[in-house]
């Protein structure tokens, strides 16, 4: 078992939300992330999914520090970095980085390749001299599969899965341990994610990573990770490995997702029971008291109103699930496309 290399603890992001245009009131908070923990391992992959307004990005951004935890901490190494600025905080930016969601606006149009993937050396010119940086661009463009030759053409000039390897070369320049990835194949087509996903699970052996892998995309997440973590409104409800997560789920929102994900097999499809939930998700600003999805689950009594369930393991369960009456399910599985 690996050390672990990232250590989320209790983690809270609120937005404040105000009234006034000249004299601003704070009338509310939306809570965006609220109280989330889990461990990442030296080597691993954990995925982290939920449907879109849960919090994934939220938690892609506190955990790079690009903004501050309104409560919580997240230890790199023994260090906690929430509280890190100026020199301590451009150091840490070397081990810990990011790839963007978006390979059309990550990318600075008015600059060429070579300029957008020199900029980490300029940044931290201890990494590269000066004049070994433009073979370390050229090192880079192979490594990600792009023709080092193209080190002087601009974003516009590739097509949108070469964009994304590019910022994961960007991401790899400075060689961090740890690499946050926010969606990073959501806008790209089917074909086009497998490869870049597969890119990614090259590197990892090669470099030994260690990913926050985030996706709204169930078969996505399980192509690349070891752990799954399943976000609702703000908070973790379920965390553990792989097959836990897809073949014996506990909680009833990820059972409810598992079922909405089709089934490759016609001769299996009959099997395969579809939980419909009814209502919306509610908003982060007021949400649910006690369990947050009680308003949309069938099994809700009234303790889930009245008692946060904790994220433990439950009898009869072999992973944490934070539902009071959570219960193994067998869903159908099926196989992604990779």
């Amino acid at each position: 078992m690996s050390e672990n290399i990232l250590e989320v603890r209790d983690l809270v992001k609120h937005y404040p939300v105000t009234q006034g245009v000249v004299f601003k009131k704070t009338v509310g908070q939306v809570k965006a992330v609220d109280g989330v923990s889990f461990d990442l391992r030296a080597g691993e992959t954990l995925g982290v999914v939920g449907e879109s307004g849960c919090g994934k990005s939220t938690l892609a951004r506190v955990l790079m520090n690009l903004e501050r935890p309104t409560a919580g901490k997240v230890v790199y190494k023994g260090q906690d970095i929430s509280k890190l600025s100026g020199g301590a905080l451009r150091r840490l930016r070397r081990q810990i980085q990011l790839v963007m969601q978006d390979p059309y606006t990550s990318l600075n149009p008015r600059m060429t390749v070579g300029d957008l993937l020199g900029e980490p050396f300029e940044i931290h010119p201890e990494v590269a001299p000066k004049g070994s940086r433009r073979a370390k661009v050229r090192e880079l463009l192979d490594l990600v599969g792009l023709n080092p030759e193209h080190i002087n053409r601009y974003p516009h000039q590739f097509s949108g899965g070469q964009r994304q390897r590019i910022g994961i070369a960007r991401a790899l320049a400075l060689r961090p341990e740890v690499i946050v990835c926010d969606e990073p194949v959501s806008a790209l087509d089917v074909s086009i994610q497998a490869q870049v996903m597969n890119l990614l699970e090259k590197l990892q052996g090669e470099f030994g990573l260690s990913y926050v892998f985030i996706a709204h995309d169930l078969s996505v997440v399980r192509h690349l990770s070891d752990r799954v973590a399943v976000m609702y409104l703000g908070k973790i409800v379920e965390i553990g490995t792989e097959d836990e997560i897809y073949e014996r789920p506990t909680h009833p929102y990820t059972q409810a997702l598992l079922s909405a994900v089709p089934v490759p097999d016609p001769t299996q499809r009959n099997n395969k029971t579809i939980i419909r939930l009814t209502g919306d998700v509610p908003s982060p600003i007021s949400p649910p008291s006690g369990c947050r999805f009680r308003t949309r689950c069938w099994k809700a009594q009234d303790v889930c109103a009245e008692q946060v369930p904790l994220l433990e393991i439950r009898r009869g369960s072999d992973h944490p699930s934070a539902c009071h009456f959570a219960e193994k399910r067998e869903i159908v599985a099926s196989h992604e496309a990779a």
